[in-house]
């Protein structure tokens, strides 16, 4: 007798970012439907279903993404990148929504040359 898979359920993650230089640090503009790095010590495998419930800067607004892992930073990782994992949006009209906020919030920043947690 075979007992049906389970999935885990997607683990929730609230990233509350306050000042823009902090939200530029975090976006991923590479994922085209848009993403951001959530600092965590948490272990994750690519491909993992997260929940993000992303605030943005002077925004009462909570976003509730349901995203993947799609890379991680490990501990001691090179340069003193933060340890966490890269969360790509879904290909969604709610994640196109969101990624043309935070891309307005950002404006002129997104072609900075700065570095950030991104890859």
């Amino acid at each position: 007798m075979s007992t049906p898979s389970t999935s885990p359920r997607p683990s929730v993650i609230q990233l509350a970012i306050k000042e823009k230089a902090a939200l530029y640090a975090a976006y991923v503009p590479l994922f085209g439907d848009g993403g951001v790095f959530v600092p965590t010590t948490r272990e994750y495998r690519l491909g993992d279903d997260v929940y993000v419930l992303l605030s943005l800067p002077d925004d009462p607004q909570r976003y509730p993404v349901a995203g993947k892992v799609a890379w991680l930073t490990p501990p001691r990782a090179a340069a003193n990148r933060t340890q966490g994992v890269g969360i790509r949006f879904p290909p969604d009209e709610k994640s196109r929504l969101l990624k043309v906020k935070i891309e307005e919030i950002l404006g002129s920043h997104l072609g900075s040359e700065r570095p950030t947690q991104t890859i």
